[in-house]
């Protein structure tokens, strides 16, 4: 009887098969993509960039924090596939801070470049405080901490989901696709970790409109201007496409009556988000010159070794044909 009860909670019934087949392959994508652009990042913002300035250690910090729940996934893929948590109760709770941690802690990183990019066109004065990057660091890590802090109480639920199916399952990874409970923990994240930082970036957005507007923007040159307006772009873009449809729903679903079936705009509204651990590349090659340079490098090398083909084909053909040339004469 008890097999039959566990096969009842098991992940297959608790979400259809199309989710699970779409986790999938979504979460193989982001794994192999996602560990690229990442370890790429990382090296390039921590090894091979001269000059760092506050950007840089927001890069870095927004590079690790990918790379964290990157290492997260190939569980997820695990658990997908087998239909079944092999890895036990205490890592399966630590995954489901880490789903809660990454959302939370990505916001605040991208809010500070935000704040970042507001200094830079808005406040000539400051401009100094942009090479700073002890307060940056500072920045960094005290909201790890604070995040850190908040998501910890997760992996000490007393409502545990996944007791009925003896820890087969791991209900926690889930998070709002799921949604355990609507308590304190989940309301204060959705203010602090969402409305807080979406609000200070709303913000600066509006307040560096307004300067360009009134053409009352820094003395910065152009060129760093306009990469600060690709920077800011694409931050607008990442957080409505990726946080602000999850916390929407995650909004939604706590003031709905409590229910813990599947959800399929959360497990869609999930994906986006986690997107965004891809999308960072499109920050990560406006802000850096020796990352374009990685990433055009490694595009190019199959052409470039093309090209190197040829050369040395026609320069063996040339060869071969002066030879004729000079038997001839």
């Amino acid at each position: 009887g008890t097999t039959l009860n566990n096969q009842d909670i098991m992940p297959g019934n608790w979400h259809p098969e199309e989710y699970r087949i779409a986790s999938l392959v979504f979460y193989s994508f982001i794994f192999i993509i996602g560990l690229l652009v990442n370890i790429t990042a990382l090296w390039v913002f921590s090894c091979t960039t001269k000059k760092r300035t506050t950007i840089t250690v927001y890069m870095m910090n927004v590079a690790l924090l990918d790379l964290i729940f990157i290492f997260s996934v190939p569980f997820r893929i695990i658990y997908y596939a087998k239909k079944a948590w092999p890895f036990g109760d205490i890592f399966c709770r630590i995954l489901g801070a880490f789903t809660v941690f990454y959302p939370s802690i990505a916001l605040w990183l991208l809010a500070f470049i935000s704040v970042d990019r507001y200094m830079a066109i808005v406040q000539p004065k400051h401009v100094k405080e942009l090479r700073n990057t002890k307060k940056a660091l500072l920045a960094c890590i005290g909201i790890w901490i604070m995040t850190l802090a908040s998501t910890s109480p997760l992996l000490f639920l007393y409502s545990d989901p996944d007791k009925a199916s003896n820890f087969t399952t791991c209900m926690k990874m889930l998070d709002i696709i799921h949604l355990k409970e609507v308590n304190m923990l989940n309301f204060s994240r959705l203010i602090f970790f969402f409305l807080i930082p979406l609000f200070i970036m709303i913000g600066c957005y509006l307040v560096i409109i307004y300067h360009f507007v009134h053409g009352r923007t820094s003395k910065l040159k152009p060129k760093a201007k306009e990469r600060s307006i690709k920077i800011i772009v694409t931050l607008i873009v990442q957080v409505l496409v990726c946080f602000v449809p999850f916390h929407i729903c995650f909004a939604f679903l706590m003031l709905q009556d409590e229910d813990q079936s599947y959800n399929p705009w959360a497990a869609f509204t999930t994906f986006l988000m986690n997107l965004s651990t891809c999308l960072d590349v499109i920050l990560y090659y406006i802000v850096s010159k020796q990352f374009q340079a990685r990433v055009i490098s490694v595009m190019l090398y199959r052409n470039y070794l093309r090209s190197v083909r040829r050369k040395s084909f026609r320069s063996g053909s040339l060869r071969s044909l002066s030879n004729i040339n000079s038997e001839m004469i």
